[in-house]
């Protein structure tokens, strides 16, 4: 059996059959994903809110679009920031903000020791962390490669992601540190499953609606 936290720092791609509209062509990034449950942000639900309207210091620091993306349908007054430091390993991801507690845990397991990390950033996989929100934004404008804020997150309790993996709602692939701050989320999806090298590829040409096929 696959190790429960193995799948930490890789995405979550919805299938066709995912009848969830929360999660409609969505790409996940799973920031903690242990026998205690699962958390991740969903990387391809941009809002017309931008990052300057509710975090003006981190807006100078945010990618293009530089707005604030619905991250899931868990707390969606909690303040999530996710960020990539080159050099960092692979990829790199950070919570933080109000109600972001239960994101915490996401920075624990994969984590170097503190000297290895700037400070306002955890390394939760490769070069992906999570970002203090209440740091000075100076701490990390010279190190950061990406940044992106999400409102809320997605949750999944003990075993229920699993349960969902079994009845085939989700593709599992790597991550790449780009899909963080991709400029056209929109396309994120077909974008990921199609530099998959497997049958996967196939899938980023699934219509919208399948009934025009």
């Amino acid at each position: 059996m696959t190790e429960v936290s193995s799948l930490t720092g890789r995405l979550l791609v919805a299938t066709p059959a995912l009848a969830d509209p929360n999660f409609d062509r969505a790409v996940v990034l799973l920031l903690d994903h242990d026998e205690e449950g699962s958390l991740g942000v969903v990387l391809n639900r941009p809002t017309p809110v931008g990052v300057a309207d509710i975090l003006a210091p981190w807006a100078a620091l945010a990618g293009e679009p530089g707005v604030v993306f619905q991250g899931g349908p868990v707390s969606l007054d909690s303040a999530l920031g996710v960020a990539v430091v080159p050099g960092g390993g692979g990829e790199g991801v950070m919570v933080s903000g109000p109600g972001a507690e239960a994101a915490e845990g996401a920075a624990d397991s994969d984590q170097a020791s503190p000297g290895d990390e700037p400070l306002g950033w955890r390394r939760v996989h490769g070069a992906i962390g999570l970002v203090d929100l209440e740091a000075p934004p100076e701490l990390l404008a010279a190190v950061l490669g990406s940044l992106r804020i999400f409102a809320g997150y997605a949750g999944w309790g003990p075993g229920q992601l699993e349960d969902e993996l079994v009845e085939g709602a989700w593709y599992v692939v790597e991550s790449e540190p780009g899909d963080v701050s991709s400029p056209d989320p929109e396309q994120l999806w077909r974008a990921v499953l199609r530099r998959q090298r497997n049958e996967l590829a196939m899938v980023a040409t699934y219509p919208d609606d399948p009934s025009l096929n």
